[in-house]
């Protein structure tokens, strides 16, 4: 059994209000990434989080609520399962804390120790916030005209032409694979920012749709296009992000570049 199918994920789990920190259920990174080839990271990024769902009461008792923001180092040695991460953020709903610091230096304190490296938290609030909406960057690949055969992810799809491109930055709606324990489905947006031969955009967005019965978390999936597109692509460049669809009142954004070490972080309209 593998680290992922020992988790709470596909199973009767007992609703817990008073925090507890025992509740994060870490999975290590290099199961995967030992899949994919990777020995030394050939990428910089962060794994970021939004929570939608987030109380706890202060000293009096009365709910606080947020939206929180967590950013997971891409070389953290572990990623948190998302089914214990939001177990362990309803623990503190009927749990009574003196401030919103203390809420977040123990969100900190104990996600670090989870993942392995610092974890930086945000907190939101409602009243007198605005979340910002905003698009994917680049050319949008949707309504090419192609035919699609291929539903399990096929790199042999991902071709070049002999055109050099100094930047290009293409996305994708068409994006979807599935949860690696319970095969629940995962939507998302994915954008594509590369230098060098330029990548046959059909072939491309083909390779994408094939993640459409692929059963992995959303981490490991950004981190298999980004190794992929270099393998059967060679650019000189290349920055992989998705922005997921949130689920149980979580969305899941990983962001993997060789270049970049900031990214657009903003809302589209399926979050």
């Amino acid at each position: 059994m593998s680290t992922a199918e020992k988790s709470l994920l596909g199973k009767i789990t007992p609703y817990c209000a008073q925090y507890d920190p025992c509740l994060l259920f870490p999975i290590p990174r290099h199961e995967k990434r030992s899949e994919l080839g990777i020995v030394a990271l050939p990428f910089t990024g962060l794994d970021i989080w939004t929570a939608y769902e987030v109380s706890w009461l202060n000293l009096k008792g009365k709910p606080e609520v947020r939206i929180a923001e967590f950013a997971f180092q891409v070389d953290s040695p572990n990623l948190i399962e998302s089914k214990s991460f939001k177990l362990y953020l309803n623990s503190f709903n009927g749990t009574r804390f003196d401030s919103e610091e203390t809420v977040r230096q123990t969100m900190i304190k104990d996600l670090s120790a989870a993942s392995g490296e610092e974890v930086a938290v945000e907190f939101k609030k409602l009243a007198g916030h605005e979340l910002l909406l905003g698009e994917l960057p680049g050319v949008n690949l949707d309504d090419l005209d192609i035919e699609v055969n291929h539903y399990q992810v096929t790199p042999d799809l991902l071709t070049t032409s002999d055109e050099w491109v100094e930047e290009e930055t293409l996305n994708s709606h068409l994006l979807k694979s599935n949860c690696l324990v319970t095969a629940q489905p995962d939507w998302g947006s994915v954008v594509i920012r590369y230098r060098g031969l330029r990548i046959v955009e059909e072939g491309l967005l083909k390779y994408l749709i094939s993640f459409r019965e692929h059963n992995e978390f959303h981490e490991q999936c950004v981190e298999r296009i980004f190794m992929d597109i270099m393998s059967h692509c060679a650019p000189e460049r290349l920055t992989v992000y998705a922005r997921y669809v949130r689920r149980g009142g979580l969305d899941i954004n990983p962001y993997r570049s060789n270049y970049e070490d900031e990214f657009d972080i903003s809302r589209t309209q399926r979050q």
